[in-house]
C-alpha cells in the first residue's frame, strides 16, 4: 500500500511518500480502507520531535489522527461494525495513523459516518469536534443562555465551537483575522471581532461567563482578556504551553484541554450533522502525495480552516 511516512524526526522534508506493508488488525482491531485523513498541528508537532515525550511513536511513523473510511477487516473478538460499513474516529496519538492506503485502529474510537457529505469530508469532523465538544461541555460547563468568548474563532476548531455554543443556546463573540472574519459568521456568531484592529478587550462591554482559547495569545493580553470572564466562570484553553489562567479571588477558574477519542461523544456530533445543525467545514483538499507539501506549508504560517487529505 502507499502511505506518507517519516524515518526520523525533522521538518516536513523528513515526509515520504513511499510504499508500506499492509496491515492486519489484531483483536478488538478493525482495519480501515482509508478515504481520507486530515493535516493537524498534532502531526507537525509528533514529526518535528518535540512532542516525543507524551507520544512516543515507533519509527517509521505514519501521520494522521483522523480518519474517514470503510472497515476492511475486523479483528478478533470486534462486534457493532461489518465490513463494507462507512467510518470515522479520532486515532491514538502515538499509534499508526491513516496517511495511509489502510490503517489499523481500535474498534471502540469509531463511529458510524454521518451519511449527508462525501464520506471523505467526514475526516474533518472527529478531532477538532471532539476539541470543541470537550472544551465546551466537558470543562466549560456551557448552558443555554450563557455568553461565550471564542478567542481563534477562524480556526478549525473554532468553527465548530461557534456552531456547537450557538446550538445549545448560548451568545457567541469570536475573535478573527481579516482572511477568516466571513467564515466565522457564516458559522453563527453573534458578534466577530477584527482582533487585527482591534484590542479584544475594548470592544466587549459585557462579561462573558466562558472564555475559550484557540490561539496562541501574548500572555498580557491573555490576562486581559480573562478579566472579562464574570465571577464564578472558566476560562478553557487549548494551547498546550499556555495554561489558562485563575483568578481565585473573583472564583474563574482555569482549564487546559488535552483531548481524547471519545465514539460516543463523536456519535452526538455526528447526529448533528445528520439533522443540519452541524456544518463540517473544509477549507481545502490535497492528495496524500502532496501530504509533505502541507506540511512545509504549515510551518511557513498556520493553515486557515481544515484541510483534508485524500487517500481512496
Amino acid at each position: 500500500m502507499k502511505a506518507v511516512r517519516f524515518h526520523e524526526y525533522g521538518a516536513a522534508d523528513v515526509l515520504r511518500y513511499e510504499d508500506a506493508e499492509l496491515p492486519q488488525p489484531g483483536a478488538g482491531e478493525v482495519r480501515i480502507r482509508v478515504a481520507a485523513t486530515t493535516f493537524s498541528p498534532v502531526d507537525a508537532g509528533i514529526r518535528s520531535g518535540g512532542l516525543q515525550e507524551p507520544f512516543p511513536v515507533a519509527l517509521p511513523h505514519t501521520p494522521g489522527v483522523d480518519v474517514s473510511g470503510w472497515v476492511d477487516r475486523l479483528g478478533a473478538g470486534v462486534q457493532g461494525f461489518e465490513e463494507g460499513e462507512a467510518v470515522i474516529g479520532f486515532l491514538p496519538m502515538a499509534a499508526a495513523g491513516a496517511a495511509a492506503e489502510y490503517v489499523v485502529v481500535p474498534a471502540a474510537v469509531l463511529a458510524a459516518a454521518p451519511s449527508t457529505l462525501p464520506l471523505a469530508d467526514a475526516a474533518a469532523l472527529p478531532s477538532v469536534g471532539l476539541t470543541a465538544w470537550q472544551a465546551l461541555f466537558e470543562l466549560g460547563d456551557l448552558a443555554a443562555g450563557q455568553r461565550v468568548l471564542v478567542s481563534g474563532g477562524g480556526g478549525a476548531v473554532g468553527g465548530y465551537a461557534i456552531q456547537l455554543a450557538k446550538n445549545a443556546g448560548a451568545h457567541v463573540i469570536a475573535t478573527a483575522s481579516p482572511r477568516s472574519v466571513d467564515r466565522v459568521r457564516a458559522a453563527g456568531a453573534d458578534e466577530v471581532i477584527d482582533h487585527t484592529a482591534t484590542r479584544v478587550v475594548d470592544a466587549i462591554h459585557e462579561p462573558v461567563d466562558l472564555l475559550l482559547n484557540l490561539a496562541p495569545l501574548d500572555p498580557a493580553e491573555f490576562a486581559a482578556e480573562v478579566a472579562l470572564v464574570a465571577p464564578g466562570g472558566v476560562v478553557v484553553s487549548t494551547i498546550a504551553w499556555m495554561p489558562a489562567p485563575t483568578d481565585e479571588e473573583r472564583g474563574v477558574r482555569g482549564v487546559n484541554l488535552f483531548v481524547r477519542s471519545d465514539a460516543a461523544q463523536l456519535a452526538q456530533l455526528v447526529g448533528q450533522v445528520e439533522r443540519g445543525e452541524l456544518r463540517i467545514q473544509v477549507q481545502r483538499r490535497v492528495p496524500l502525495a502532496e501530504l509533505p507539501a502541507l506540511h512545509a506549508e504549515a510551518a511557513e504560517r498556520p493553515l486557515s480552516g481544515k484541510a483534508i487529505v485524500l487517500v481512496a
